[in-house]
């Protein structure tokens, strides 16, 4: 399946399918908002780096100023959907083109029925182009009015970031708008160009902040009217000159039809790179198609200043911040598909580095300790204070951005991932090394000598299992940890062999003395592991003697356990938002036996949160199912991660897309059920577990500069 239907509009559902319809294009998205608008409407449109000072959350993307804005009237009366009769309605995404249509057959209070066909796309064969088309084929005799317009005068729920500086008029059919940031002086312009299928000039109305071109044509039965608005859109992070580029950008198009064609051909080839199938299951192969257009349209394909937040371009959830949520689970889609939007993403922390540094020497340590939440500059922009779950008018402290270090190794991954894929050295030489050594340098510094145990470990840290706080000895921060630092000594050691200098330059840099590597091998060599006899893994020291909890007891529920236990209770009893020690599995297989897995999979499955917790766990969940021969079980793991979106299981997709979530339902499916491994050497095979209704599965993957096809199933 390539299209995401909707056949009747429910005010009440809007902003979860405004969240499902949101276009894009790797520069910006545009939530799936009306273009004439509607009462609790979340109108938003993202654009990559554009963030300003905001409460509490310190920064956050700027909503910016709206492109869609278009009333259409019909006979003296407004086209909108809060008033008279809807006699037919389809909205449709399609997925292979990028383009969103919606068809609504109305009546208006007075009688007149007309139907309008909107269409919109933000172009992926020019970044700085979108378009919109709507055509309206009335049933009356009478007058048609278009009022299309650009729009300042937008916020982020309740506040406004931008001020105008100056807007006016072109020539007869195309107008712009020129704004800046009220904090971050982020300047953004816009030009609006109109084509019609009539004659009839286009009015010129100059309110402030909303620069409006209007038109008037007549209506006659069946005769199809046609209005097409390009718009050019940039900022001063793209030229010195962005009003320039905006206004170049919107008159480049002949016209809708060959703007259309290029954004069809820029999708096919999109499309040619990651392409998944699955034969026997519609909505499994609609939620991984979903999930991998929803990760495409927030993907930067020309700026490395940039990275993907955790609801990508397509809410307000988050704020734009990004989390561990890219490394872990966005990037290997991109890794194995599309190795150059990898390259921005890790450039991007690359580039956050001095970052990174200087939050770990504020707190006492050496290395890069990256933020929790990161945004432009890669600062902690993680808020310090939240509503407490129960008492809205208490504040709950939030210690991720203070305890989370996992972060740091998670980055690290990823980079090495990228590497062992791409087979890319220079890269690695440049900017990979420079990430695993200092991110090393940050967990030797941090980890502390436990003098009654005999080793090193890392205390009062929070692991991705986010119920509990303030532990000692997380086993996903541990063991990543210890992947760190001895991937850290390998890589210069194949620096020192293959790229002598840059090895001899990140010693200096980062005063890689022969005694700090020495200490280095110590640390990793007794890293503390609680693991039982029998291979269970404790997730931290003294979870075993928490609490145990049946989730049945507690079900039907509609919310998570961390809300019904309240924050600092549910530090008290063995349930999990995610599975952290699956997850370290998962990640490192090479490091633990089948038995190991089966057991550790056994005890920390029933205690997960799955429905309510965190949505980043059940893909993983599926892809340790699938590898231990368990597809049904994993199957329904599977359907928790691709419903969370398209069927707001959680409630919350209104907030935006889960992104991480996104990344996991790729990963389950070619992990997973594909069964795919690559090995150190560059090989690869799969070993699939197919459901038992999965007819045939096929996906592409790219590995070392090769595109690949597998194929699994009935021919």
């Amino acid at each position: 399946m390539w299209t995401l239907d909707e056949t009747s509009f429910d005010p009440s559902k809007q902003r979860h399918k405004e969240t499902i319809f949101t276009i894009g294009n790797g520069y910006l998205s545009t939530r799936g908002a009306f273009e004439e608008g509607h009462s609790g409407e979340s109108r938003a449109t993202f654009v990559h780096g554009v963030f300003d000072a905001a409460p509490i959350v310190f920064t956050e993307l700027a909503n910016a100023p709206d492109w869609l804005s278009l009333q259409v009237v019909l006979d003296g009366e407004k086209f909108s959907l809060a008033q008279g009769e809807v006699l037919e309605y389809h909205r449709q995404l399609d997925l292979r083109t990028g383009v969103l249509t919606r068809r609504v057959r109305w009546k208006s209070p007075n009688g007149k029925i007309a139907e309008l066909r909107f269409e919109r796309f933000a172009s992926l064969h020019d970044e700085h182009l979108l378009a919109l088309r709507c055509q309206v084929t009335p049933e009356f005799e009478g007058e048609i009015e278009w009022r299309a317009a650009l729009n300042a005068h937008v916020d982020n729920e309740g506040l406004r970031h931008w001020n105008v500086t100056r807007q006016g008029r072109k020539n007869g059919q195309t107008v712009w708008l020129e704004t800046i940031t009220r904090q971050s002086s982020i300047t953004l312009a816009l030009a609006m160009r109109l084509l019609s299928s009539h004659s009839a000039a286009f009015d010129y109305w100059d309110a402030e902040g909303q620069p409006t071109l209007c038109q008037r044509v007549p209506a006659r039965p069946g005769q199809t009217i046609t209005l097409t608005k390009f718009v050019g859109i940039a900022t001063s992070r793209d030229s010195d000159h962005p009003l320039v580029l905006a206004l170049e950008s919107a008159a480049r198009p002949q016209g809708w039809e060959a703007a259309l064609q290029a954004q069809t051909q820029a999708w096919a080839r999109e499309w040619e790179q990651c392409e998944v199938s699955i034969a026997g299951d519609e909505e499994a192969e609609l939620a991984v198609r979903f999930s991998l257009f929803q990760l495409l349209i927030a993907a930067p394909r020309h700026d490395n200043r940039v990275n993907i937040g955790a609801k990508t371009l397509s809410g307000f959830g988050y704020r734009g911040h990004a989390f561990w949520d890219t490394e872990i689970f966005m990037l290997p889609v991109f890794t194995f598909t599309a190795p150059h939007i990898a390259r921005n993403l890790l450039e991007y922390r690359h580039l956050t580095l001095p970052a990174a540094r200087e939050k770990a020497r504020q707190a006492g340590y050496e290395g890069a300790w990256f933020a929790w939440e990161s945004a432009d500059t890669g600062e902690e922009v993680t808020p310090t204070w939240v509503p407490d779950f129960h008492d809205k008018k208490k504040l709950a402290r939030v210690w991720t951005g203070d305890l989370a270090i996992h972060i740091s190794a998670d980055v690290a991954y990823g980079a090495w991932q990228y590497w062992r894929i791409t087979g890319q050295d220079d890269w690695y030489a440049r900017y990979g090394a420079e990430l695993v050594l200092d991110t090393a340098k940050f967990f030797a510094s941090r980890a502390e000598w436990l003098e009654e145990r005999g080793g090193y470990g890392y205390r009062d840290v929070i692991g991705p299992d986010e119920y509990h706080d303030h532990v000692d000895n997380n086993a996903y921060t541990n063991i990543l940890a210890r992947w760190n630092i001895e991937t850290a000594l390998e890589t210069l050691t194949w620096l020192e062999h293959h790229h002598p200098q840059r090895a001899a330059e990140l010693k200096e840099t980062l005063n890689l003395t022969p005694e700090r590597l020495a200490h280095w091998q110590d640390v990793a060599a007794r890293m503390i592991l609680n693991v039982r006899p029998d291979g269970l893994i404790e997730q931290f020291d003294g979870f075993f003697r928490l609490k145990d909890v049946n989730l049945a007891d507690y079900e039907p529920r509609t919310k998570s356990m961390h809300e019904i236990f309240g924050i600092e209770a549910a530090n008290h009893y063995q349930v999990l938002k995610q599975p952290d020690v699956l997850m370290a599995l998962y990640l490192l297989p090479e490091r633990f036996t089948p038995e190991q897995v089966r057991i550790n999979y056994d005890y920390y499955t029933p205690r997960t949160d799955h429905t309510y917790g965190s949505s980043l766990g059940p893909s993983m969940q599926a892809i340790v199912a699938c590898q231990m021969g368990d597809v049904d079980e994993a199957y329904e793991h599977f359907l928790h991660a691709a419903r969370a979106d398209l069927r707001d299981v959680r409630g919350n997709a209104g907030d935006g897309i889960h992104a991480a979530s996104a990344g996991g339902i790729w990963q389950a499916v070619v992990f997973g059920f594909g069964g795919l491994r690559i090995h150190p050497d560059g090989s690869w095979e799969t070993h699939p577990r197919l459901p038992s209704h999965w007819k045939n599965l096929a996906f592409r993957f790219t590995l070392r500069g090769q595109q690949h096809l597998v194929t699994v199933g009935e021919a």
